[in-house]
């Protein structure tokens, strides 16, 4: 009786701990499948039960879909391999494409039944223009790193039959020798680059599949075991690349690498080759040309900064975008002046343009106003003073930044560049915004950026992308290097989610930056994928945005202040005039320097037609009076000295009669 008597004693000493354990293990899953694994800014395709079964019914290209449940240790650890894959391979989108379906999730507990997944994760392929009832093939090898996957994606695409073969994937079986020596001076409207690998390489397969939604560039693939074809060649080892040009010509690729990874940036940069549209971009494309938007194309130098990009950036900030505010004030205000300051201090530009940067600033810091017109900023820009040695240039000329239509890059790659610049030359001169309040601040440059697209930026959606990257990452950043990498690293993210967009330009595809043939030691693979070695990146970034490596060619040498007054068309500066090395005609080779389109577009009459014409003003001691101000001040110096007229009259009247009266002889 005792011993069982003891048994039903409740005993709460040892409840609360189990209680607490069970809650602690709880929570956590909760909050995993709350938050999910997989959204829709992953470079994949998220499924449900509603849409599995006819997005894989008769579909053009084939999948590979893992099969996860939100609470799997396994399937959260693995999540970011998976999300590697997937961006690794999302120019193979027209072969095979990528998917995850959530098993954890009630609306989705039926199909995961039906499709008999019992194990998490499950992959499973299915091949293209499959039925409805086909439930696919699982991958049942215990290795599954990335490198793994993508060469089963590869066997996988392989193992399809002629009649249910990907519509738009290429051959991937080996060419023949013959074949290839026939394009041997042959002219062609494209290049055709060849792989020569070993029998057991994915390299050439890969390579194939990355430059298959690329136009003007095909990829083909012979095996070593041709002796007498690559003594033809002069190839000695493999993997190698050979290219025939569409001229006829042919050599053999120079890559610093012999890596996936080199020879399809290298192929992705020639020019002429660009991402394939569709027929609505095309489209747009064609209806987009006219008269005014042929333009004389300005050769230049990917591996420069050029300084009339980010002069007409700056000119374009100023003038145009900044416009739209009638008047600055309350948090407005404040930005603007923390950007002037950063600016100012910062911008490694020509003496004519730090002139009106520090003026502008010394302004602004002099004024103790809650509010600023716009107009009286506009005058000091426009050096309605007439200083000598101050001035920026109001007409739009991009170089590195050019598009090959008129809406495309321009002031959003001028912007990018300017800030990589100024973030370079925070780190490169640590003690050039003493004095500030500024200083000592690796974030300064960042925020600084970050409240400028939040209050001026006229892309909305754009501005909150680049909100949700800060809100992401940006209180880590701890020292000025950082600040640097962080801002290239959120860049090269912007490139890939915007690669193949409307918005970018074909002749200069969206890629990440920096490419092979700018930095080779910046690119490493590690088990099979492409890595960064941000040591490198750091050098090169602080030198390829140094004051040393800023190009001024194409900017413009004269200032209306050195010119006649009474000649209204003797103001041209020379970047009106035309320049000797400018081509006649598009040839779209180089380089997009910080390519981003953010869906803003700038058209060439910008400067004349966006911002409202100033009205008649002059400026007295820096402080941007209006004609209207200076006509109320001669008005009240006119009335004050009728006043003051007035009154010494009065009194000295009046002080002659008190004379009078008591000044009297009496007998």
């Amino acid at each position: 009786m005792a011993a069982s008597g003891r048994v039903a004693i409740w005993q709460p000493g040892f409840l609360w701990p189990a209680l607490l354990l069970l809650l602690l293990l709880v929570m956590p899953l909760r909050g995993v499948r709350g938050a999910r694994l997989y959204s829709e800014e992953d470079p994949l395709t998220i499924l449900t039960s509603d849409t599995l079964k006819e997005t894989l019914r008769n579909s053009s290209t084939a999948w590979l879909i893992q099969f996860y449940s939100s609470w799997c240790g396994h399937c959260i650890q693995y999540s970011p391999t998976w999300k590697a894959l997937a961006g690794d391979v999302k120019d193979w989108e027209q072969a095979i494409r990528i998917g995850v379906l959530d098993c954890a999730h009630e609306k989705n507990f039926e199909i995961c039944k039906e499709f008999g997944i019992h194990f998490y994760p499950t992959f499973r392929y299915f091949k293209a223009h499959s039925s409805s009832s086909d439930i696919g093939k699982t991958y049942r090898g215990a290795d599954r790193e990335l490198q793994t996957v993508r060469q089963l994606m590869v066997n996988f695409l392989q193992n399809h039959t002629r009649d249910d073969w990907p519509a738009g994937c290429p051959p991937l079986e080996p060419a023949r020798s013959a074949d290839i020596l026939s394009l041997m001076g042959l002219k062609t409207d494209h290049y055709t680059a060849v792989i020569i690998e070993d029998e057991d390489s994915y390299v050439g397969r890969e390579v194939i599949l990355d430059l298959m939604a690329y136009d003007g560039v095909i990829v083909r693939r012979v095996l070593n075991t041709e002796r007498t074809f690559m003594e033809k060649l002069g190839i000695s080892s493999v993997p190698a690349a050979y290219l025939f040009r569409p001229n006829g010509t042919h050599k053999l690729m120079d890559v610093q690498k012999s890596l996936r990874f080199f020879f399809s940036s290298f192929l992705k940069l020639l020019p002429g080759v660009r991402r394939k549209q569709g027929p609505s971009a095309l489209e747009n494309a064609g209806g987009s040309r006219g008269q005014d938007s042929v333009e004389v194309w300005k050769e230049f130098d990917k591996s420069k900064v050029y300084m009339a990009d980010m002069e007409s950036g700056l000119h374009y900030l100023f003038r145009v975008e900044l416009a739209s505010h009638q008047t600055l004030e309350g948090e407005e205000l404040k930005t603007f002046k923390d950007f002037v300051t950063v600016v100012a201090k910062l911008f490694p530009g020509r003496q004519s343009v730090v002139k009106l940067l520090e003026t502008l600033l010394e302004w602004l810091v002099s004024l103790p106003l809650e509010r600023i017109p716009y107009d009286a900023i506009l005058d000091l820009v426009n050096n309605k003073m007439r200083i000598s040695g101050m001035f920026l240039s109001e007409k739009l000329q991009w170089v590195g930044c050019q598009g090959s239509r008129p809406e495309l890059r321009g002031y959003p790659c001028s912007l990018w560049t300017l800030f990589h610049t100024l973030t370079v030359q925070a780190s490169l001169r640590p003690d050039a915004l003493a004095n500030t309040g500024l200083e000592e601040d690796p974030l300064a440059v960042l925020q600084t950026m970050r409240r400028y697209i939040r209050s001026f930026f006229g892309c909305r959606e754009c501005g909150q992308h680049f909100e949700a990257m800060a809100k992401e990452s940006l209180e880590q950043v701890k020292s000025l290097d950082e600040a640097v990498l962080w801002l290239w690293r959120k860049h090269n993210q912007v490139n890939s989610r915007l690669a193949g967009a409307l918005s970018e330009d074909p002749h200069f595809p969206k890629t990440q930056w920096p490419t092979p043939d700018l930095c080779p030691a910046c690119h490493e693979e590690q088990e099979g994928l492409h890595v960064w070695n941000e040591n490198k990146v750091l050098a090169f970034l602080k030198q390829h945005y140094s004051s040393g490596n800023i190009s001024p060619k194409y900017t413009s040498s004269n200032s209306p202040d050195m010119l006649p007054i009474q000649d209204k068309n003797a103001g041209l500066s020379s970047d009106e005039k035309p320049q000797g090395n400018q081509g006649g005609s598009l040839a779209p080779g180089g380089f997009p320097t910080r390519e981003r389109q953010h869906g803003l577009d700038v058209p060439r009459e910008a400067s004349v037609n966006a911002r409202k014409e100033p009205k008649p003003s002059m400026t007295f001691l820096v402080l941007g009076f209006s004609s209207l101000d200076m006509s109320l001040c001669v008005l009240l110096y006119a009335f004050s000295c009728v006043f003051l007229m007035l009154m010494f009259f009065f009194f000295r009247i009046r002080s002659k009669r008190w004379k009078v009266r008591y000044n009297r002889l009496y007998v």
